[in-house]
């Protein structure tokens, strides 16, 4: 019987290929979730060298009881979407959103009727896109159904996805950057992209300091079935405790974002099915007739979290590694997919000139595209959260004005519209609907 180590050639042939890189190309994407994947994808068909690797298999977040959330996709973001081959597969269960309705909720004496209150801002996607069949002002899809189309896309296409795997670490080796994963496993690449989340790891090894808020109020999200067609249209009922977004969904099914204090959202979230139904027909009002959930609930505190630089040697933060907002814009996922678009800008544009696309000189360039456009949104919702979350008397007649004077002005309508659809300022290529190649 041969004893333990008695094979050191062996040994030595392990070791060297534990330490030997399974992936050398051109950019390695941690986080496999709808910001990573859309980066990736677009890199990919740009012509250059990706790997994804993610902690879970691509497959893994589709259930309907991951997480039960959906997100507002701005029309420029769809483009991207089209652009990344992910479009075609999502369609079929995204729905889109032809109007938005932003109110003043009704004062707290009369909030037994629910819905909207009288002072009211209508965007009507006919001022900007008036074609019969021209783009909406965006799409509402559930995050399961972009995550597998997003998957399926990368499959089709081949990309290169490591999953289930998670990163470790990254160095910075002077030529390019050594990922280590888990179980021993090396991947390197001239940029490593941080995909991985509010707690990014990847961008706590590297020193990056963030700061913020939190708002001391939760987001409770479920979906909710109604008796009446929704129109394709968008609600954001601004409450006392916070926002209440009634967002559409396909057939007769909405996705509600209902924030409150953070006491009041645990409250509705332990309630029985009984008292959460009368919770919510307070609320939601009866003007698209009966309502009942038809899925669980989930809750979500509530903050504001910026990264003081989107970048370090050979290091991108992207999606919700840069910063986390307030949902009250429902911009979060669309800031994701900006920043995607704008670093495969950088990235490629790099490329072309001959340039090392992670050398010091390439990156700032991405770093002060991005910061200026999120410090923007952020400070914006928050000043709206504190605007709006606020039963003043005063103050709500002011509102109230506002939100007529604005509903009166067809100009400021189509700016709002147009930001919102992520269309105004530098706009990377992706965004504009062209496609990107080297």
């Amino acid at each position: 019987m041969r004893r333990r180590g008695a094979f050191p050639g062996a040994q030595a042939r392990y070791a060297e290929a534990m330490s030997k890189p399974v992936f050398s190309g051109d950019v390695v994407v941690s986080g496999g979730g709808l910001a990573g994947l859309t980066l990736a994808l677009a890199l990919h068909r740009a012509g250059l060298s990706v790997a994804v690797v993610d902690a879970l298999a691509l497959d893994a977040r589709t259930a309907p009881a991951f997480d039960g959330r959906a997100s507002a996709l701005a029309y420029t973001s769809w483009r991207m979407l089209e652009a990344v081959g992910a479009a075609a597969h999502l369609k079929p269960h995204a729905q889109r959103i032809e109007d938005i309705l932003v109110a003043d909720s009704r004062p707290l004496d009369g909030l037994k009727r629910g819905g909207p209150g009288p002072d009211q801002l209508h965007f009507d996607r006919r001022e900007i896109h008036p074609e019969p069949d021209g783009e909406p002002l965006g799409w509402m899809a559930e995050n399961r159904h972009t995550r597998l189309a997003l998957a399926r896309a990368a499959q089709e296409q081949g990309l290169t996805v490591f999953a289930p795997a998670r990163v470790t670490g990254m160095q910075d080796v002077g030529a390019a950057a050594r990922v280590t994963l888990e179980d021993g496993r090396t991947l390197e690449a001239s940029l490593v992209a941080a995909c991985d989340g509010k707690a990014s790891p990847l961008r706590e090894q590297a020193g990056i300091r963030t700061f913020g808020r939190r708002y001391g109020q939760d987001a409770l999200v479920l979906t909710v079935e109604h008796e009446r067609p929704h129109e394709g249209v968008a609600y954001e009922v601004f409450m006392p405790a916070g926002p209440f977004a009634i967002l559409p969904l396909p057939g007769n099914r909405s996705s509600l974002v209902w924030t409150e204090r953070a006491r009041a959202a645990r409250a509705l979230e332990a309630m029985d099915e009984a008292g959460f139904q009368q919770a919510l027909e307070a609320r939601f009002g009866d003007f698209l007739g009966a309502v009942r959930p038809v899925s669980p609930r989930w809750r979500y505190p509530l903050g504001l979290e910026m990264a003081e630089r989107f970048i370090a040697p050979r290091l991108a933060l992207v999606g919700d590694a840069a910063r986390a907002i307030h949902p009250i814009a429902g911009q979060g996922f669309n800031l994701g997919v900006r920043d995607a678009a704008a670093l495969a800008d950088v990235v490629v544009g790099a490329r072309r000139a001959g340039l090392d696309i992670g050398a010091p000189t390439v990156l700032p360039g991405y770093d002060r595209w991005r910061r200026t456009d999120s410090a923007a949104l952020a400070l914006g919702t928050d000043a709206i959260n504190a605007l709006f979350a606020n039963d003043h008397a005063l103050i709500r007649t002011v509102r109230g004005l506002g939100l007529s004077m604005v509903d009166r002005m067809p100009a400021a309508r189509r700016f709002f519209m147009r930001t919102a659809g992520g269309e105004t300022g530098d706009l990377p290529t992706l965004l504009r609907g062209e496609a990107l190649s080297l």
